[in-house]
Protein backbone atom coordinates (compact mmCIF):
# COMPACT_ATOMS: atom_id res chain seq x y z
CA UNK A 1 0.00 0.00 0.00
CA UNK A 2 1.32 3.43 -0.96
CA UNK A 3 2.14 5.87 1.82
CA UNK A 4 -0.55 8.32 0.66
CA UNK A 5 -3.15 5.55 0.79
CA UNK A 6 -2.06 4.52 4.30
CA UNK A 7 -2.29 8.12 5.49
CA UNK A 8 -5.75 8.44 3.98
CA UNK A 9 -6.91 5.24 5.71
CA UNK A 10 -5.51 6.37 9.07
CA UNK A 11 -7.28 9.75 8.79
CA UNK A 12 -10.49 7.97 7.83
CA UNK A 13 -10.23 5.71 10.89
CA UNK A 14 -9.72 8.74 13.12
CA UNK A 15 -12.76 10.40 11.54
CA UNK A 16 -14.82 7.37 12.52
CA UNK A 17 -13.40 6.58 15.97
CA UNK A 18 -11.73 9.82 17.16
CA UNK A 19 -9.04 7.71 18.89
CA UNK A 20 -7.36 4.57 17.57
CA UNK A 21 -4.58 2.26 18.72
CA UNK A 22 -1.45 1.48 16.75
CA UNK A 23 -2.39 -2.21 16.85
CA UNK A 24 -5.78 -1.47 15.31
CA UNK A 25 -4.13 0.55 12.53
CA UNK A 26 -1.58 -2.19 11.85
CA UNK A 27 -4.36 -4.76 11.62
CA UNK A 28 -6.59 -2.64 9.38
CA UNK A 29 -3.75 -1.76 6.99
CA UNK A 30 -1.92 -5.09 7.19
CA UNK A 31 1.39 -3.37 7.96
CA UNK A 32 3.98 -3.55 10.72
CA UNK A 33 3.89 -1.45 13.88
CA UNK A 34 7.10 0.23 12.73
CA UNK A 35 5.34 1.37 9.54
CA UNK A 36 2.45 2.66 11.65
CA UNK A 37 4.88 4.52 13.90
CA UNK A 38 6.48 6.29 10.91
CA UNK A 39 3.08 7.14 9.44
CA UNK A 40 1.85 8.60 12.72
CA UNK A 41 5.00 10.69 13.02
CA UNK A 42 4.46 12.06 9.49
CA UNK A 43 0.78 12.78 10.09
CA UNK A 44 1.48 14.49 13.41
CA UNK A 45 4.10 16.68 11.71
CA UNK A 46 1.50 17.74 9.12
CA UNK A 47 -1.00 18.62 11.86
CA UNK A 48 -3.45 15.83 11.01
CA UNK A 49 -3.44 14.10 14.42
CA UNK A 50 -1.91 13.94 17.88
CA UNK A 51 0.11 10.90 18.91
CA UNK A 52 -0.69 9.45 22.33
CA UNK A 53 0.56 6.39 24.19
CA UNK A 54 -0.36 3.35 22.12
CA UNK A 55 -1.89 5.20 19.19
CA UNK A 56 -3.32 8.55 18.06
CA UNK A 57 -6.30 10.87 18.51
CA UNK A 58 -7.92 13.32 16.14
CA UNK A 59 -7.22 16.95 16.97
CA UNK A 60 -10.32 18.49 18.63
CA UNK A 61 -12.19 15.38 17.48
CA UNK A 62 -11.84 16.56 13.89
CA UNK A 63 -9.94 15.15 10.91
CA UNK A 64 -8.33 18.54 10.37
CA UNK A 65 -6.71 20.88 12.91
CA UNK A 66 -7.56 24.60 13.18
CA UNK A 67 -6.93 26.71 10.08
CA UNK A 68 -3.84 28.37 11.59
CA UNK A 69 -2.24 24.93 11.70
CA UNK A 70 -3.62 23.76 8.36
CA UNK A 71 -2.26 26.85 6.64
CA UNK A 72 1.26 25.61 7.43
CA UNK A 73 0.71 22.09 6.10
CA UNK A 74 1.31 21.12 2.46
CA UNK A 75 1.81 24.76 1.54
CA UNK A 76 3.52 24.06 -1.78
CA UNK A 77 0.70 21.79 -2.91
CA UNK A 78 -2.00 24.24 -1.84
CA UNK A 79 -0.31 27.15 -3.60
CA UNK A 80 -0.05 25.07 -6.78
CA UNK A 81 -3.73 24.16 -6.56
CA UNK A 82 -4.64 27.81 -5.95
CA UNK A 83 -2.63 28.91 -8.98
CA UNK A 84 -4.39 26.43 -11.26
CA UNK A 85 -7.77 27.33 -9.75
CA UNK A 86 -7.19 31.04 -10.37
CA UNK A 87 -6.66 30.27 -14.05
CA UNK A 88 -10.21 28.91 -14.28
CA UNK A 89 -11.70 32.28 -13.31
CA UNK A 90 -12.23 35.13 -15.78
CA UNK A 91 -13.23 38.79 -15.47
CA UNK A 92 -16.92 39.42 -14.93
CA UNK A 93 -17.60 36.20 -13.06
CA UNK A 94 -19.26 35.82 -9.68
CA UNK A 95 -17.50 33.30 -7.46
CA UNK A 96 -18.41 31.66 -4.16
CA UNK A 97 -15.42 30.86 -1.92
CA UNK A 98 -15.84 29.02 1.37
CA UNK A 99 -13.49 29.23 4.35
CA UNK A 100 -10.35 27.11 4.39
CA UNK A 101 -6.59 27.21 4.06
CA UNK A 102 -6.65 26.36 0.33
CA UNK A 103 -9.27 28.99 -0.52
CA UNK A 104 -7.21 31.54 1.42
CA UNK A 105 -4.25 30.72 -0.84
CA UNK A 106 -6.63 31.08 -3.80
CA UNK A 107 -7.57 34.57 -2.59
CA UNK A 108 -3.89 35.52 -2.75
CA UNK A 109 -3.69 34.17 -6.31
CA UNK A 110 -6.76 36.22 -7.33
CA UNK A 111 -5.43 39.57 -6.12
CA UNK A 112 -4.19 40.47 -9.62
CA UNK A 113 -7.49 39.55 -11.27
CA UNK A 114 -9.99 42.24 -12.20
CA UNK A 115 -13.74 42.59 -12.56
CA UNK A 116 -14.65 39.79 -10.16
CA UNK A 117 -17.46 39.51 -7.65
CA UNK A 118 -16.35 37.31 -4.75
CA UNK A 119 -18.93 36.11 -2.24
CA UNK A 120 -17.44 34.45 0.82
CA UNK A 121 -17.98 33.61 4.46
CA UNK A 122 -14.21 33.76 5.09
CA UNK A 123 -12.92 36.86 6.82
CA UNK A 124 -9.39 36.04 5.63
CA UNK A 125 -10.50 35.76 2.00
CA UNK A 126 -12.48 39.01 2.21
CA UNK A 127 -9.56 40.81 3.81
CA UNK A 128 -7.10 39.67 1.15
CA UNK A 129 -9.33 40.50 -1.82
CA UNK A 130 -11.18 43.52 -0.45
CA UNK A 131 -8.20 45.83 -0.02
CA UNK A 132 -7.35 48.95 -1.98
CA UNK A 133 -5.62 46.97 -4.73
CA UNK A 134 -8.65 44.76 -5.28
CA UNK A 135 -11.06 47.69 -5.41
CA UNK A 136 -8.78 49.52 -7.83
CA UNK A 137 -9.07 46.57 -10.19
CA UNK A 138 -12.84 46.70 -10.08
CA UNK A 139 -13.34 43.71 -7.85
CA UNK A 140 -16.37 43.52 -5.58
CA UNK A 141 -16.07 41.46 -2.39
CA UNK A 142 -19.11 40.49 -0.31
CA UNK A 143 -18.54 39.08 3.18
CA UNK A 144 -21.59 37.10 4.23
CA UNK A 145 -23.11 37.94 7.60
CA UNK A 146 -23.82 35.52 10.41
CA UNK A 147 -22.30 34.08 13.55
CA UNK A 148 -18.54 33.69 13.87
CA UNK A 149 -17.47 30.06 13.53
CA UNK A 150 -15.22 29.02 16.42
CA UNK A 151 -11.72 28.04 15.36
CA UNK A 152 -12.21 29.55 11.93
CA UNK A 153 -12.25 33.20 10.90
CA UNK A 154 -15.56 32.80 9.13
CA UNK A 155 -19.30 33.34 9.42
CA UNK A 156 -21.90 30.59 9.67
CA UNK A 157 -25.45 29.82 10.68
CA UNK A 158 -28.94 30.43 9.31
CA UNK A 159 -28.25 34.06 8.43
CA UNK A 160 -25.21 33.12 6.35
CA UNK A 161 -27.06 30.36 4.50
CA UNK A 162 -30.02 32.68 3.86
CA UNK A 163 -27.72 35.31 2.37
CA UNK A 164 -26.09 32.75 0.06
CA UNK A 165 -29.51 31.91 -1.40
CA UNK A 166 -29.90 35.53 -2.49
CA UNK A 167 -27.11 35.14 -5.05
CA UNK A 168 -26.37 33.16 -8.19
CA UNK A 169 -22.70 32.47 -8.87
CA UNK A 170 -20.89 31.26 -11.96
CA UNK A 171 -18.56 29.07 -9.89
CA UNK A 172 -18.41 27.73 -6.34
CA UNK A 173 -14.81 26.96 -5.39
CA UNK A 174 -14.78 24.89 -2.23
CA UNK A 175 -12.19 23.15 -0.07
CA UNK A 176 -13.62 20.08 1.70
CA UNK A 177 -12.26 17.98 4.55
CA UNK A 178 -12.27 14.98 2.22
CA UNK A 179 -13.27 13.89 -1.26
CA UNK A 180 -13.97 10.40 -2.52
CA UNK A 181 -16.00 8.69 -5.25
CA UNK A 182 -18.74 7.34 -2.98
CA UNK A 183 -19.53 10.36 -0.81
CA UNK A 184 -18.12 13.22 -2.88
CA UNK A 185 -17.17 16.38 -0.99
CA UNK A 186 -17.50 16.00 2.77
CA UNK A 187 -17.08 18.07 5.91
CA UNK A 188 -16.85 17.34 9.61
CA UNK A 189 -18.67 20.42 10.95
CA UNK A 190 -22.39 20.62 10.05
CA UNK A 191 -22.22 24.42 9.95
CA UNK A 192 -19.42 24.38 7.39
CA UNK A 193 -21.31 21.73 5.41
CA UNK A 194 -24.44 23.91 5.38
CA UNK A 195 -22.44 26.80 3.92
CA UNK A 196 -20.87 24.65 1.21
CA UNK A 197 -24.18 22.93 0.36
CA UNK A 198 -25.90 26.30 -0.13
CA UNK A 199 -23.06 27.51 -2.36
CA UNK A 200 -23.31 24.33 -4.45
CA UNK A 201 -27.06 24.83 -4.85
CA UNK A 202 -26.63 28.38 -6.11
CA UNK A 203 -23.69 27.99 -8.49
CA UNK A 204 -23.65 26.99 -12.16
CA UNK A 205 -20.54 24.88 -11.67
CA UNK A 206 -18.71 23.41 -8.68
CA UNK A 207 -14.92 23.26 -8.43
CA UNK A 208 -13.39 21.26 -5.57
CA UNK A 209 -9.89 22.13 -4.33
CA UNK A 210 -8.39 19.16 -2.49
CA UNK A 211 -4.73 18.29 -2.01
CA UNK A 212 -3.61 14.66 -2.05
CA UNK A 213 -4.11 14.27 1.71
CA UNK A 214 -7.86 14.74 1.19
CA UNK A 215 -8.29 12.44 -1.80
CA UNK A 216 -10.12 9.25 -0.86
CA UNK A 217 -10.99 10.60 2.59
CA UNK A 218 -14.64 10.76 3.65
CA UNK A 219 -15.72 12.81 6.65
CA UNK A 220 -19.12 12.53 8.34
CA UNK A 221 -21.27 15.00 6.31
CA UNK A 222 -21.59 14.93 2.53
CA UNK A 223 -22.54 18.19 0.81
CA UNK A 224 -21.91 17.52 -2.89
CA UNK A 225 -21.86 14.15 -4.71
CA UNK A 226 -18.86 13.40 -6.90
CA UNK A 227 -20.97 13.49 -10.07
CA UNK A 228 -22.12 16.99 -9.15
CA UNK A 229 -18.55 18.33 -9.38
CA UNK A 230 -17.53 20.01 -12.63
CA UNK A 231 -13.82 20.07 -11.84
CA UNK A 232 -11.55 18.59 -9.18
CA UNK A 233 -8.20 20.31 -8.75
CA UNK A 234 -5.58 18.42 -6.76
CA UNK A 235 -1.79 18.21 -6.74
CA UNK A 236 0.51 15.87 -8.67
CA UNK A 237 0.90 13.45 -5.73
CA UNK A 238 -2.73 12.43 -6.19
CA UNK A 239 -1.89 11.02 -9.61
CA UNK A 240 -0.33 7.87 -8.13
CA UNK A 241 -3.21 7.16 -5.74
CA UNK A 242 -5.46 4.22 -6.56
CA UNK A 243 -8.52 6.08 -5.26
CA UNK A 244 -8.19 8.75 -7.95
CA UNK A 245 -9.02 6.22 -10.68
CA UNK A 246 -12.44 5.62 -9.14
CA UNK A 247 -13.01 9.33 -8.69
CA UNK A 248 -12.29 9.85 -12.41
CA UNK A 249 -15.35 7.74 -13.23
CA UNK A 250 -17.60 10.22 -11.38
CA UNK A 251 -16.10 13.72 -11.76
CA UNK A 252 -16.43 15.49 -15.10
CA UNK A 253 -12.86 16.78 -15.18
CA UNK A 254 -9.70 16.59 -13.04
CA UNK A 255 -6.62 18.82 -13.10
CA UNK A 256 -3.45 17.97 -11.21
CA UNK A 257 -1.34 20.99 -10.32
CA UNK A 258 2.41 20.49 -10.82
Amino acid sequence: MWQEDRHRRIRSLLTTFGRISADHIASELSVSRETVRRDLLDLEASGALLRVRGGAVAINGEPEPPIAVRAKARVREKRSIARVASQQITAGQTVFLDAGSTTTFLAEALIRHSGLTIITNSVDVARKLGGDDGRARGNHVLLLGGEILNGLSATCGATTVSEIHRYRADIAMLSPVGFDAQYGATSFDPREADIARAMVANARSVVILADHAKIGLASRISYCPANGVSLLISDAKSGSMATLAEIRTKVRDILLAP
